[in-house]
């Protein structure tokens, strides 16, 4: 009973906390493999809430165009300092209608807002999704 009960929280967490970016449903088989196989060793539990929860039901959410749903999940990397996935992530945005001028002035908006040291964390790897995008 205890585990359903916190089975149910979880979900619902991430129903109502996550904002990821939409992938298309090519996209979207072409992830749960890679999290099968990068994850699924270490923590089968984490490759079940992430297929569903994630990949399903959130990222097929009609209410923010698939633009702002990656800008939704790109600010608060940058804001928590959690930088590691956010050449995923901006690279995701672009792709879904994010433009470099954007992308720069959600940098400069963040700075005002999550401080110097998280946008400059996050300035390094921007520039390498800028520079390696086609122009």
């Amino acid at each position: 009973m205890y585990f359903a009960h916190v089975e149910s929280a979880l979900i619902s967490f991430l129903r109502r906390q996550v904002r990821c970016f939409r992938l298309t449903m090519p996209q979207r088989r072409a992830a749960r493999p890679l999290v099968e196989q990068t994850v699924g060793p270490v923590a089968p539990g984490v490759v079940q809430y992430t297929s569903e929860p994630l990949f399903h039901d959130l990222w097929l959410r009609p209410a923010l165009a698939p633009r702002d749903q990656s800008l939704a999940t790109v600010s608060p990397l940058i804001a928590s300092g959690q930088v590691a996935q956010l050449s995923a992530h901006l690279n995701r945005a672009m792709d879904n209608g994010l433009k470099q001028a954007e992308a720069s002035e959600a940098l400069t908006h963040l700075l005002f807002c999550v401080g110097w040291p998280n946008v400059f964390s996050a300035i390094p790897i921007t520039k390498d999704v800028f520079d390696k995008r086609p122009s």
